[in-house]
């Protein structure tokens, strides 16, 4: 192991740990894959096994304490996000925590400060950002083609994709359904896209029509019974800048697509949307579409991959992070703000 070599620990051994951060951390000849935690040992022990991981434990504490990583990925429920970053950063630890950052904002802000006061970093996994479509997106936009963004539209939508695995239809472990765990991506989308616009108001809606009865499903079956989160959320956001926003998140909804994510961008100069990645403009007298072409062709990477290196080169200080702690502060608000809304049925004031 060379002196940059970096320590990394995986706390939450689930399919996203399996599917993007052990991978990659193994890959990355910049880092080793030293430990794994589960809130069991068995978990942890065959966890470790599958990525040739040295170490297993059912205790964060002493994990951190015998393992002393320099780097922790945090893929555990949502529930226990704020009490696993909490414990690695006061170890000194840098830290990739899966989204949304926590159950609540309070939560979320309890974290920024502490990232800001242990001197580590608290990067979000909003993966969406590190597509190659929506940094050239970004590019369009601080280049002034789309002018000034007035609205944005903020889809994610599935047919019947409720999640027949892990606790994502439990409102104890999770805090929500599709808006704090597809929607979240996408409302961070657009407003990484605009700058992050400061929200002052918002108006929601929740439903749950589908997910408390059997059907069929997409992404296995599901338990009704057990079915504690809406199903759909819809809601509008206005920002202090002007910008206004509408939202749409369900697991599971009678439309055409399988699946939609799409953020939508409307300013007074152009347009777009990123998926599929359009700019809409007024061109040589005449309304005008364009795209790039070949992308996969220039990096064939995928946005998990190239979040888990940028996350790297933040931790080595070769580059600066592109998710801030702040970022998902307000993001938080936003979803706590419109889950208020849709309970009380009135607009909910985040000023």
């Amino acid at each position: 192991m060379t002196k940059h070599t970096l320590r990394a620990a995986i706390i939450g051994p689930g399919g996203i740990a399996r599917g993007a951060h052990a991978p990659y951390y193994i890959k990355d000849n910049r880092t080793e894959l030293v430990a794994a935690v589960s809130r069991t040992y068995e978990k942890a022990a065959a966890f470790a096994r599958d990525f040739e991981i040295p170490a297993a434990y059912d205790c964060v504490d002493t994990m951190l304490e015998e393992q002393k990583p320099d780097m922790v990925s945090v893929c555990t429920p949502n529930k226990f996000h704020r009490e696993m970053v909490l414990k690695a950063l006061k170890a000194g630890c840098h830290v990739l925590c899966e989204k949304p950052p926590a159950m609540t904002a309070g939560e979320a802000e309890e974290m920024e400060e502490a990232a800001e006061a242990a001197d580590r970093l608290l990067i979000y996994s909003f993966h969406h950002r590190y597509n190659l479509q929506t940094q050239i997106l970004k590019k369009a936009i601080y280049s002034g083609d789309l002018g000034a963004i007035y609205h944005t539209n903020v889809q994610a939508m599935r047919r019947r994709g409720i999640p027949g695995w892990g606790v994502f239809t439990s409102k104890e472990l999770q805090g929500g359904g599709p808006l704090i765990d597809v929607g979240v991506h996408m409302l961070d989308l657009a407003l990484y896209l605009t700058g992050y616009p400061e929200p002052v108001e918002v108006m929601g809606a929740t439903h749950k029509r589908i997910g408390n009865r059997k059907g069929v499903g997409l992404l296995g079956e599901w338990d009704p019974e057990q079915y504690t989160v809406e199903d759909l959320a819809s809601g509008m956001v206005k920002f202090q800048n002007g910008m206004s926003m509408m939202i749409e998140s369900s697991f599971a909804a009678n439309q055409k697509e399988e699946e939609s994510l799409n953020v939508r961008l409307l300013g007074d100069k152009g347009g777009a949307e990123t998926s599929p990645f359009r700019l809409y403009e007024e061109r040589y007298g005449s309304l005008f579409d364009s795209a790039p072409a070949y992308l996969e062709k220039t990096d064939s990477r995928s946005s998990y991959e190239r979040q888990l290196v940028h996350f790297v080169d933040c931790c080595l200080g070769e580059s600066e992070p592109l998710a801030k702690p702040e970022d998902g502060t307000k993001v938080q608000r936003i979803i706590q703000g419109l889950y208020e809304s849709s309970a009380k049925s009135g607009s909910v004031s985040l000023i």
